[in-house]
């Protein structure tokens, strides 16, 4: 029978999602599914990676029955997934020792600050990109190993793996053959040189995390494994490839292939993330270094500013303050409500990323008056999205001596025109945004269907770009600047560093 499909599952940091891609590079079906978020302590994230890996069985059965494809179909099987986010399973059981800490959590930040305080922070940026903060994998797995339950022995029996969600999925879609991540991946652990394209002794050591728990790294179109689990495909034997992360998968799907193109994934939190070539660019000021991609046996890089939480704030409004209950309800109040009033939300419920790093800042709404409502507190969360984005890309342009020429923008809320023509107003450049709002997994299908040959090249795939959305600045420069000024107000209030 003919392959004529590719099942793509995206497995990001509210739900996972299967989509089934025909030969047009086209989405013909999908399913998605939420998994419950865990918050055992203020500050502390995790996810149940038996939930997500029984969500990413039930997602991808669900769009097989309504796509009508079976799984002989199937030319492979492609994954994207939520980064950073930190899992250590035992190989005898299956079973993860622990929770997967999830890459919000800030339980390390005090080992970081040690780690900053001992001087280790410049050995780190040089080899990894990455400054030293909770963000990243090491830390999480080295927390796991000093305070699970069991894990000591395990280690010493040589009963564990440590992986990042891919990794997790990988081993398990493959029933324990295949433990394996692409470069993207791994350059987000704080333990992979993105120089030599190896894992690092030196750090693993830093973070305590034995080299031999880690998995091997290739690049995004190489096949990784083969599907083994039976409550799956059965005896099918699907090949996986096209695993990305999801930030850098979304950067493929929209097809920013030379240096210099960037783009925004608006999720629960947002990266922002600019292609710079084959060679890495040192950075710093809260940029970051990373590989956006292997593909044909060579490396792209790119420079990331990573914001904490976006997307996130809105669901903080409808579901912790009941300000609204549905999304459609929440535009018929914005619609009466065109300005936030000098009302501004710094979402730093888990610290800030780029440009300010800062893991103790804590979430504030400041400049409510008497008058103020509901909506302009809605209004604040969705523009402090806006607000954040605006600081990475200037910071972005500062690092790379690069202007950006437009931002592209994908994710759930990117949905939002209010957001979309704002993110537009204070950038001062248009914003382009697709009408398909998978991206991250476009891109990862785009990297494995052409890895197996599924097509010929990028160019014999539909374009995703075709009936974007474009978004063209209107608002007067004096306008903005004062937009500015108050949200960098609001910011300076909460930092640490100005206590």
């Amino acid at each position: 029978m003919e392959k004529s499909y590719l099942l793509a599952i995206d497995q990001s940091t509210s739900g996972t999602k299967a989509l089934i891609i025909d030969r047009a590079g086209q989405i013909t079906a999908q399913s998605a599914i939420p998994h419950r978020q865990y918050y055992p302590r203020p500050g502390w994230v995790e996810h149940d990676p038996m939930e997500i890996y029984a969500n990413c069985i039930r997602a991808a059965q669900e769009v097989l029955a309504i796509a009508e494809v079976g799984p002989e179909s199937l030319a492979a099987l492609t994954i994207t997934n939520q980064r950073e986010t930190a899992v250590l399973w035992d190989v005898t059981t299956g079973l993860p020792v622990h929770a997967a800490i999830v890459w919000q959590c800030q339980r390390t930040a005090d080992q970081c600050a040690a780690y900053q305080q001992a001087g280790h922070e410049e050995s780190v940026r040089s080899k990894t990109g990455l400054m030293l903060d909770p963000y990243f994998s090491a830390a999480k797995w080295g927390w796991i190993l000093e305070h699970a339950e069991g894990v000591r022995e395990k280690l010493a029996d040589g009963k564990l793996l440590a992986g990042t969600i891919d990794s997790w999925l990988l081993w398990k879609l493959s029933g324990g053959k295949a433990h394996a991540t692409d470069y993207t991946n791994a350059s987000r652990t704080s333990l992979f040189n993105i120089h030599t394209l190896q894992w690092d002794e030196e750090l693993c050591g830093l973070f305590g995390v034995p080299l031999q728990l880690l998995p091997e790294v290739k690049g995004s179109d190489e096949i990784f494994g083969y599907t083994e689990d039976s409550e799956l495909f059965g005896d099918c034997r699907v090949p996986i490839t096209g695993v990305i992360g999801d930030s850098q998968g979304a950067l493929f799907g929209n097809q920013c292939f030379e240096s210099g193109m960037a783009k925004a994934t608006y999720g629960t939190g947002t990266s922002v993330l600019m292609n710079v070539g084959e060679s890495p660019i040192s950075s710093g000021n809260g940029l970051v270094s990373a590989i956006a991609w292997g593909r044909g046996g060579k490396v792209t890089y790119a420079v990331e500013a990573v914001i904490r939480t976006s997307g996130d704030s809105l669901t903080w409004v409808r579901d912790n303050l009941g300000l609204f209950r549905t999304f459609e309800e929440m535009e018929m109040m914005l619609e009466h409500t065109p300005d936030s009033e000098g009302v501004y939300l710094v979402p730093a419920f888990v610290g800030l990323g780029a440009p300010y790093w800062d893991s103790y800042a804590r979430a504030s709404i400041t400049g409510m008056n008497r008058g103020t409502t509901k909506a302009h507190i809605i209004r604040a969360a969705i523009e402090s999205i806006a607000f954040q984005v605006h600081d990475a890309v200037k910071l972005m342009e500062n690092e790379t001596a690069v202007a950006l020429q437009e931002l592209r923008a994908d994710g759930g809320a990117s949905d939002n025109v209010k957001l979309m023509q704002f993110q537009a107003d204070l950038l001062g450049k248009r914003v382009v945004k697709s009408e398909i709002a998978e991206l991250s997994a476009l891109g990862s299908a785009y990297l494995g269907g052409v890895g197996i040959g599924f097509w010929p090249s990028l160019e014999a795939i539909g374009t995703a770009r075709e009936g974007a959305i474009s978004y063209q600045p209107k608002m007067r420069p004096e306008l903005r600047e004062a937009h500015c000024s108050g949200w960098q107000k609001a910011v300076s209030s909460v930092l640490t560093r100005n206590a």
